[in-house]
């Protein structure tokens, strides 16, 4: 808690937010616990939305960038971390609209290497044979071009809901 009040920037803040959790280092109800006794914070209302996003779900910058975005577009909360079952294992989707059937990736640098490419489509052709639509959000194209892929999973969205059940 103190490192993410002692950081240089609201960014660096977020991050040490998600690492510990990331990690495994709190889990997210004693984080929430925490925090909730904490009395004065510079940075209080921008941590606050950080920790309920994180104890949330959110996992990464690129996943709370993501939400951040989703918000000011006025798309409604997504399920976050949700979870398929597959052949071989569970599989987490970082962002769905179960009601919908609606996914979202947003992947990071680690996604692009060695075999990480095979491994990711994989896993989205067995969820898209599943029946839900995944989205593919590069971390960088989120950074780079955020309005191009939130358009796209504006359309997406407006889309399934439009949908005769």
């Amino acid at each position: 808690m103190h490192g993410a009040q002692w950081a240089r920037s609201d960014r660096q803040a977020a991050l040490v937010i998600c690492l510990v959790v990331q990690q495994r280092l709190v889990r997210p109800d004693r984080l929430l616990a925490h925090w909730l006794t904490v009395t004065r914070s510079p940075r209080r209302p921008f941590i606050d939305g950080v920790i309920r996003d994180v104890c949330d779900g959110v996992h990464s910058l690129g996943e709370l960038d993501f939400a951040r975005l989703c918000r000011a577009r006025g798309l409604p909360e997504p399920s976050r971390q949700a979870v398929r079952v597959q052949r071989d294992g569970r599989v987490y989707l970082d962002v769905a609209w179960e009601d919908i059937g609606l996914a979202v990736e947003i992947d990071g640098g680690h996604h692009g290497l060695a075999l990480n490419p095979v491994d990711d489509a994989l896993r989205q052709n067995e969820v898209v044979l599943g029946a839900t639509r995944v989205l593919r959000i590069p971390v960088l194209g989120l950074r780079l071009d955020a309005e191009r892929f939130l358009d796209q999973v504006v359309r997406a969205h407006q889309q399934l809901c439009e949908l005769p059940a």
